[in-house]
Parts: structure tokens; C-alpha cells; sequence
């Protein structure tokens, strides 16, 4: 998913899409001290495996990281675990800083 499309998404009066989409943030904690996501679930990377539980799989998720490739491989982890609706922010915090929001810290 590209950063303009969450934007687009979470900035929507469709009551319904907006109760079922969040964020995951699996950035380390000092990241999402330095720039943090909006509104986002924060679970590190390394730490997934122990709180996934902590996710309610009917929901629609957007992993973010900080250019997207560690968040992309926990999208594909869920995914094995049978989470059905999910994204990865193309980008990450990054692009998010970049193209949407630049208050956001880049790093």
C-alpha cells in the first residue's frame, strides 16, 4: 500500500473501514520515539512472534517499519498465521514523512 493511499484511508468518513484499519508498528521503540506513526499498534519486529495474539486477525493491518522491509516480513509471518487482510506501507515511516506528513521526523 503507498502512503497517499493510507492517508486517503484513514482520513475517510466510512465509519466502518475506519473501526477495522490500524497500524502496526514494528519499529524498535526508539524509532517511534523519533517519528511516530499516527494512531499505530507499536510491537517490535523482534517481538512478534511472542504478542501476535495481541492482534485481532478480523481487522484490516498496515505494517509500517521504516522503509518496509522488516515490516513486510512480518506481514507475510501473519499471513502464515492466518491473518487474511493486510498490507505492508510501501515506504515505511519514511515516505509517510516524506510525501503525507512532514513534521515526522526523517531518519
Amino acid at each position: 500500500m503507498q502512503v497517499t493511499e493510507l492517508a486517503a484511508m484513514t482520513t475517510t468518513t466510512d465509519a466502518e473501514q475506519s473501526r477495522s484499519l490500524r497500524v502496526l508498528d514494528v519499529r524498535e521503540l526508539w524509532e517511534v520515539q523519533l517519528a511516530p506513526m499516527p494512531d499505530a499498534v507499536h510491537i517490535p519486529m523482534g517481538e512478534i512472534t511472542s504478542r501476535y495474539a495481541e492482534l485481532d486477525p478480523e481487522l484490516t493491518w498496515v505494517c509500517v517499519c521504516h522503509h518496509g522491509m522488516r515490516s513486510m516480513q512480518v506481514a507475510m509471518y501473519l499471513q502464515r498465521l492466518g491473518f487474511e487482510h493486510l498490507y505492508n506501507l510501501t515506504g515505511g515511516i519514511d515516505a509517510w514523512s516524506h510525501q503525507v506528513d512532514p513534521s515526522i521526523p526523517r531518519y
